[in-house]
C-alpha cells in the first residue's frame, strides 16, 4: 500500500527539521571551535589586574626603601638580592607581603598554569582552625617572573610578567634567564595561547604578542641584557 499524502508530508517535514538542526549545529561548531583553547577575556583581565597590583606593591616598597627595589637590597637588610640572583623568586614577593596583602594575586587566574598552586597566606601556617590553608612556601606558588636589573634610572625596565617565556623556542626553566639584544624571545603556547603580559616600572601592564615582546626587548638598546628570575 502506498504511503498517504499526509505521511509523505510528515516525512518530508521531519527530514527538513533534521536538516535545519544539522545546519545549526555546523554553524555553532564553526563559531565556537576557534575559541577552544583560548583563555577567556575575564581571565586575561584578571592576569593584568594581578600584575598591576604587583607593580604597585613594588613602587610602594621602593618608596619606603630609598627608591630601591627588593632585588637591589641585601637579604640582611630586608631585600632579596642574594636570593633572586640565584633564581629564587619567592623571597622578592615575600618581603613585599604587606604591600601585596595576599599571595593569591601571584598566580595567573587562567587554567593555563595548572602546575602552579595559589597560596592563601604569607604566614607559616597550614590551617586556620579546622580549615586547611595553603602557605606561601616556594616558587610553585608564583606565575610571574621578576626583573633583576630594574632601578629608578632605568624606567623602561621590566618589573614582572608571565613566566611562559622561551628563547629560540626553548622554554625558560626555573632560574635566571638572560635575554640579550636580538634574542629570539617569544611566548609559549601552553599559557595564554602565544601571548602574555608584562609589568613595567611605570606601573603599566602591556599585553603583548611574541612579535611585540621581541620588539620591546630590542627597544631597550643593543647594550642591554635583561635578566629575569623565572619561578
Amino acid at each position: 500500500m502506498k504511503p498517504s499524502l499526509s505521511t509523505r508530508h510528515n516525512s518530508a517535514m521531519a527530514l527538513f527539521e533534521v536538516g535545519i538542526l544539522v545546519a545549526v549545529a555546523l554553524i555553532l561548531i564553526i563559531v565556537l571551535l576557534p575559541q577552544i583553547g583560548r583563555p577567556s577575556r575575564s581571565s586575561r583581565i584578571g592576569c593584568v589586574n594581578n600584575l598591576k597590583q604587583a607593580s604597585l606593591a613594588f613602587k610602594i616598597w621602593a618608596a619606603d626603601n630609598s627608591d630601591v627595589y627588593p632585588m637591589g637590597i641585601s637579604v640582611t637588610n630586608g631585600g632579596s638580592l642574594e636570593m633572586v640572583t640565584t633564581g629564587d623568586v619567592r623571597q622578592t614577593y615575600l618581603v613585599m607581603s604587606n604591600e601585596l596583602s595576599t599571595p593569591k594575586i601571584l598566580i595567573c587566574p587562567t587554567e593555563d598554569d595548572p602546575k602552579r598552586v595559589a597560596a592563601r597566606t604569607f604566614q607559616n601556617t597550614i590551617s586556620q582552625g579546622s580549615t586547611p590553608v595553603i602557605p606561601f612556601t616556594n616558587d610553585n606558588n608564583i606565575s610571574y617572573f621578576v626583573g633583576l636589573d630594574v632601578n629608578q634610572t632605568n624606567p623602561p625596565g621590566l618589573l614582572s610578567g608571565d613566566r611562559n617565556l622561551a628563547i629560540g623556542g626553548i622554554p625558560a626553566a626555573h632560574g635566571v634567564l638572560e635575554v640579550r639584544p636580538g634574542s629570539a624571545v617569544s611566548w609559549l603556547k601552553s599559557m595564554h595561547n602565544n601571548v602574555g603580559n608584562i609589568g613595567l616600572m611605570d606601573g603599566s601592564v602591556q599585553q603583548l604578542s611574541s612579535t611585540r615582546l621581541g620588539n620591546l626587548f630590542n627597544s631597550f638598546g643593543v647594550a642591554t641584557t635583561n635578566r629575569l628570575a623565572i619561578p
